[in-house]
């Protein structure tokens, strides 16, 4: 739901009802991962997208059919090897989609109404919603906000409620999107209640040293993955707003000065493109013992042997040099700016989603992953 929270949150202003699809769990091969979400309003207006067209025609009618009846469905998609052009995904996979109204009747109206606007507007939360349990939990839902408290009620169940804000507390934290089970007085017993956990959190972000003429092209594949982009060199002459004007910070500063002091997470993208080793040396310095998702260096290889070298008479351990990917990007024969930032954007990907980065023709590596390397933005 939070997947399409901008459009949702003008529907419940307008006092709009609809039903809105999202997707709970996915098995196999599947184009869209939990949260995606479709929402269907009164009118028969669509917005959003569970599986990228495979099954959009029958959740539509689920959502049509919730308007009417008022009432919570959780149904699966699957492939039909009898006739692919079934109702199905036929990429193979299996996808778990509940679909759930909000009128006039929906129980959790008013945590909608509180939590789509605030995640419009960027404000970090996460949505509790009942998947499986009793019929009396079903339609519930709980707003929970960083600093653990909430706003909601399963019905009542002061003990599944709490218990529910403690767990999605910690994985609004790692911006995580999942399912977990409870039992009904709260303890973590499989069996009981399934619930749903969207959590919506700002966008990851992509630092990016060096204002050189590559650095332009990677700002704007940054903000095309969903990256907050931020550029950062020493010199002012060439870290203007001008150069860049899709950064969303332009920083002159050091950029090992800048780094100690910016905030950085755990999806948090460093890519160092100024192969000069008074800028490059006391950054990565740092920035390779700092826990943040990818850092890595722009330059040959012969630039890279010298980093290296220098790095470890800096007293880098192995397993922090390790963390490295120098010389930065895959291998598709790039030459211009372009072409590098798609090279260095394909393996910030295949880093965050454990991809390997080989070709899919001829490949037996699954397409979509169900497990693999997951990256803390999530989602979102």
């Amino acid at each position: 739901m939070l997947d399409i929270a901008d459009e949702l949150a003008r529907w419940v202003d307008e006092g709009r009802a609809f039903a809105v699809a999202t997707v709970v769990a996915v098995g196999g091969s599947a184009p869209r991962g939990p949260g995606a979400a479709l929402a269907v309003d009164s009118e028969g207006t669509v917005v959003g997208s569970v599986s990228g067209g495979c099954v959009e025609g029958a959740v539509y009618d689920l959502c049509v059919q919730a308007l009417e009846d008022g009432g919570t469905v959780l149904e699966r998609f699957g492939y039909s090897d009898e006739d692919a052009f079934a109702v199905g995904l036929t990429c193979g996979g299996v996808v778990d989609v509940m679909v759930t109204p909000v009128d006039a009747r929906a129980s959790a109206r008013e945590v909608f109404g509180t939590a789509l606007p605030a995640a419009a507007s960027g404000e970090p939360l996460a949505l509790v919603r009942v998947v499986r349990g009793p019929a009396g939990l079903l339609g519930g839902a709980l707003l929970v906000r960083p600093d653990g408290s909430y706003e909601g009620s399963y019905g009542g169940s002061t003990g599944l409620d709490r218990a529910a804000a403690a767990e999605a507390r910690a994985m609004l934290d790692a911006g995580r999107t999942g399912t977990l089970e409870l039992a009904e007085d709260g303890s973590r017993c499989p069996g009981g209640v399934t619930l749903l956990v969207e959590s919506r959190v700002p966008p990851p972000r992509m630092i990016v040293f060096g204002a050189i003429d590559f650095a332009g092209a990677l700002v704007r594949a940054g903000k095309f993955l969903g990256y907050h982009v931020t550029v950062c060199d020493a010199r002012a002459v060439f870290t203007t707003r001008a150069r860049f004007p899709e950064a969303d910070d332009v920083v002159v500063d050091w950029p090992h000065r800048y780094l100690r002091g910016t905030a950085t997470d755990g999806r948090t993208v460093l890519c160092v493109l100024t192969h000069d080793a008074k800028f490059d040396i006391p950054l990565l310095e740092q920035a390779l013992r700092m826990p943040v998702a990818f850092v890595g260096a722009m330059g040959s290889r012969r630039t890279h042997a010298d980093r290296d070298r220098r790095l470890r008479e800096a007293g880098l351990r192995e397993d922090e040099l390790a963390r490295l990917r120098s010389p930065i990007g895959l291998d598709i024969g790039a030459r211009t700016p372009e072409e590098t930032a798609l090279s260095i954007a394909a393996e910030i990907v295949a880093a965050r989603r454990g991809g390997s980065g080989v070709p899919l023709t001829g490949s037996a590596v699954p397409i979509h992953r169900e497990g693999g390397r997951r990256d803390a933005a999530e989602a979102a």
